[in-house]
């Protein structure tokens, strides 16, 4: 099993920058894609980006080039520049976890980060 701890988010002012990072820990095998996610004030999940190793970042098409991911073994990072108030949401990391090298992939999810971006 994974626990996966975020930190990074506040409050920040339109055009600013922010750093958001999660950590996994625990038993388990191996990460596949590690990813972020984001759920908006009102409601609505999108995904952010997603990293699998040995592959081209995929991101959003409202965060392209504002917006990078990394990844460092068990932990993932997002940087994010030129932040809009659009961008205002509670932030998720999420990773796709193998507990063993022969059982299927196993979705967990972080406690969320609020971001939020001031016009």
């Amino acid at each position: 099993q994974a626990n996966l701890v975020e930190s990074g988010g506040g409050l920040v002012q339109t055009g600013g920058s922010l750093s958001l990072s999660c950590a996994a820990s625990g038993s388990f095998h191996r990460i596949e894609t590690m990813a972020w996610h984001r759920r908006t004030p009102g409601g609505q999940r999108e995904l952010v980006a997603t990293l699998t190793a040995g592959r081209t970042p995929i991101y959003a098409e409202f965060v392209k080039g504002r917006f990078t991911i990394s990844r460092d073994l068990n932990t993932v990072s997002l940087r994010m520049n030129n932040l809009k108030p659009e961008d205002t949401a509670v932030y998720y990391c999420n990773a796709d976890v193998k507990i063993t090298r022969y059982s299927p992939v196993w979705s967990e999810w972080g406690q969320g980060t609020q971001v939020t971006v001031s016009s």
